[in-house]
């Protein structure tokens, strides 16, 4: 099944800073497009790291237990001196699904989206995740119908009425087979913009018994 990609979500025009971009020109840039961070990249467009509002406010306020004047950096503070680093990077051809999990992992608000060779191709946000669940439900429907029931798990077409509301997918109606139940349950509930899952469908036939009563006889010693 066609799972939605990040790059399908994503945002490809994206403002970013070099690592010698001065912290007052990093802050405008923050304010000016109304954005929580920003990309830091090299001279081949690899993202180094990411400044945040975060890092701006951490750096601002004064530090209570200063560190030695040997250790910091002279000059005006650069995106360099500010940013997170390792930056938290997610791959156009990832799942959004696994984007979002990994936005939540670490507590961030966007990720910069990289290519095979983490060059920045564009940058996504939660707000570009939300969109995975306001799929019309039309759409969800045809999905369950066509590529779950039909091409996936080969239920003839009538044998189980779908209805969907707001994302939330009701299931009624008959399978062949017990063992299809479960399958059935797990991939509906993949489905990009299935919010839950309401199933009450049976089976004709129990072929879980069978596979049960085969592990018995292999288990019986010789």
């Amino acid at each position: 099944m066609k799972h939605i990609k990040v790059a399908d979500l994503m945002t490809d025009e994206v403002v970013s800073v070099a690592p010698d971009t001065a912290f007052k020109d990093v802050a405008k840039l923050l304010a000016q497009y109304g954005v929580s961070g920003l990309p830091v990249l090299d001279d081949e467009d690899r993202v180094v790291g990411v400044v945040s509002q975060t890092d701006i406010l951490a750096h601002a306020a004064p530090d209570p237990h200063p560190a030695d004047e040997t250790t910091r950096p002279a000059g005006p503070p650069t995106a360099g001196d500010v940013m997170s680093a390792p930056a938290v990077t997610v791959h156009a051809e990832e799942t959004a699904a696994e984007a979002a999990r990994l936005m939540t992992r670490r507590g961030i608000e966007r990720l910069p989206v990289v290519d095979e060779e983490d060059r920045l191709v564009g940058i996504v946000t939660r707000r570009d995740l939300l969109r995975l669940f306001v799929r019309p439900d039309s759409e969800i429907r045809r999905r369950v119908t066509d590529e779950v029931l039909t091409e996936v798990l080969g239920v003839p077409a009538g044998d189980i009425d779908v209805h969907v509301v707001d994302g939330c997918v009701t299931l009624d109606g008959h399978v062949e087979r017990r063992s299809q139940l479960t399958a059935l349950l797990g991939l509906v509930e993949r489905l990009d913009g299935v919010v839950a899952v309401a199933s009450h469908v049976g089976a004709r036939t129990d072929d879980t018994l069978a596979a049960h009563a085969g592990h018995a006889r292999d288990a019986q010693p010789w």
